[in-house]
């Protein structure tokens, strides 16, 4: 069985080296950031740098926030790609711009290395449920090496296409989630400022064409008033700007994405930016000066 390299053991990372872990895996681990005695109390072997953790695995994975820190991690100074074997595998599991996916790729390629970038979409409980939706870019013998060990993180893993392509899906699905909590939001003020109960609201449509993943698991945080954060805005903030930086160079107008951003930017300088993305509706709430709870 592979030894697995994991690098960015955060919010989804941590959850996600875990599974593997319950799988059999060996691991070996690392965060700049965070601490990570916990899996070492598991089974996994701690290391001291990105390089290290190259130097002892047949597949790395990392799941970092955004572009910089994975090309730091892969292409910097001990990074993965000083310590990486002849034969390994590197898979960015991190939401990143597809540009920057492609930029690792060649550097590793150009090593003779295979990568591979496979961002996830489900939040914090599918990573602890190994129920994530992965999205892969890169070439199909690859996919096919690593897809048993994506499948332990995962309930859906689909190869899209080339290197990059898993981070444009990416976008795309960030995009119709912020535009989705955005739609119920603007839905759920209007009905409860027209003193309709929400959660009577919820009950009737959400089995007809309007019923929605998001809305399922947004609704019900919006009306207990949780939001606590499964996926933080801040971070949905990043993969928003990506999509723009990268519509914008396709010369692809995305307006609605746009309108999204400004209420995402909005809520982070009302000091939201920790909160769960379902906290778009507060954006709402404050401007129709009603809340949507049961």
């Amino acid at each position: 069985m592979s030894i697995i390299g994991f690098i960015g053991l955060g919010i989804m990372g941590r959850p996600m080296a875990k599974n593997l872990i319950k799988a059999g895996y060996k691991l070996v681990v690392y965060d700049k950031y965070a601490k990570f005695d916990d899996l070492v109390l598991l089974g996994a072997e701690g290391a001291a740098s990105n390089r290290e953790v190259a130097s002892k695995s047949d597949v790395i994975i990392t799941m970092l926030p955004n572009s910089p820190h994975v090309k730091e991690a892969i292409l910097g100074e001990n990074g993965i790609i000083e310590g990486v074997k002849d034969g390994a595998i590197v898979v960015d599991m991190s939401s990143i711009a597809p540009a920057a996916s492609q930029e690792v790729g060649a550097a590793l390629k150009a090593k003779g290395v295979a990568f591979l970038d496979a961002p996830v979409s489900g939040g914090e409980p599918k990573a602890v449920d190994g129920t994530l939706a992965i999205m892969v870019g890169g070439d199909r013998d690859t996919f096919e090496k690593a897809k048993p060990i994506l499948e332990r993180m995962g309930s859906s893993v689909v190869l899209v296409g080339g290197i990059g392509a898993g981070n444009v899906t990416k976008l795309a699905n960030q995009i119709i989630v912020a535009l989705n909590i955005a739609a119920v939001s603007e839905a759920f003020v209007l009905a409860t400022k027209a003193g309709v109960n929400p959660q009577s609201v919820f009950n009737a449509i959400k089995g007809g064409l309007a019923g929605s993943t998001v809305m399922n698991a947004k609704v019900p945080m919006i009306l207990d008033g949780n939001f606590k954060p499964g996926f933080r805005i801040e971070l949905h903030i990043k993969d928003l700007q990506n999509a723009l930086d990268t519509a914008h160079d396709l010369g692809v107008p995305i307006p609605l994405t746009a309108s999204v951003m400004e209420t995402l930017q909005a809520l982070k300088v009302d000091g939201m930016a920790a909160n769960d993305h379902s906290a778009i509706v507060r954006y709402y709430e404050k401007i129709a000066k009603i809340e949507v709870r049961k």
